[in-house]
């Protein structure tokens, strides 16, 4: 609750600087992601396919600078080999919040590199269709970087890639030598208004 109540005091804040050439729009988006950990006890790396949605806004500076944070719920995860050969599948979604430095190389692209945030709301595996609850063995928050860019299709419309590199271990528990991390390769669509 204190995060929200921060989010929404730092994007008054980036409103209350709104200049004479500065633009604010806001925004939903929603899309596919193929989601996966990394790390060196990760030895097979298969894609999940999964999903989010979220909330957004563009604070455009000038004409080649900007911000965007958002706020998605992210279903993220990964999937390897059990020990007795069956797929293990962890699903570990989280209430991403992104804040995207934006350089609009082009008038209708722009490329966004930032940090994310997320917090874990949901850790479970599955496997020989039994499922196991992880919450307590999964670290709260998870940090990590993205990179992508941004196709502005029109005034409203766009269409976003990018990859984030989670820097954090997933999982508390597992012992020190688990240092899986998520990996997320996304493909959305959304709307401004």
């Amino acid at each position: 609750m204190k995060m929200t109540k921060k989010l929404i005091i730092l994007m008054l804040v980036v409103l209350g600087w709104t200049g004479a050439e500065a633009q604010v729009k806001f925004g939903v988006k929603a899309g596919l992601d193929l989601t996966n950990f990394w790390g060196k006890r990760v030895q097979e790396r298969k894609l999940l396919l999964n999903y989010q949605a979220g909330l957004l806004m563009e604070y455009k500076f000038n004409p080649r600078f900007g911000i965007g944070p958002e706020v998605v719920f992210a279903a993220q995860g990964g999937q390897w080999e059990a020990y007795d050969g069956n797929p293990d599948r962890y699903h570990t979604n989280y209430i991403n919040v992104p804040v995207m430095l934006k350089y609009y190389a082009a008038t209708d692209l722009s490329i966004d590199f930032g940090p994310q945030l997320g917090f874990n709301v949901y850790s479970k595996s599955s496997c020989r269709g039994k499922v196991y609850n992880h919450k307590d063995w999964t670290n709260t928050l998870d940090f990590g970087i993205g990179l992508g860019a941004t196709c502005y299709l029109d005034e409203h419309a766009f269409m976003q890639a990018r990859y984030t590199l989670g820097l954090t271990r997933v999982f508390n528990s597992f012992g020190e030598k688990d240092n899986r991390k998520n990996g997320n390769i996304q493909l959305t669509f959304g709307v401004l208004f």
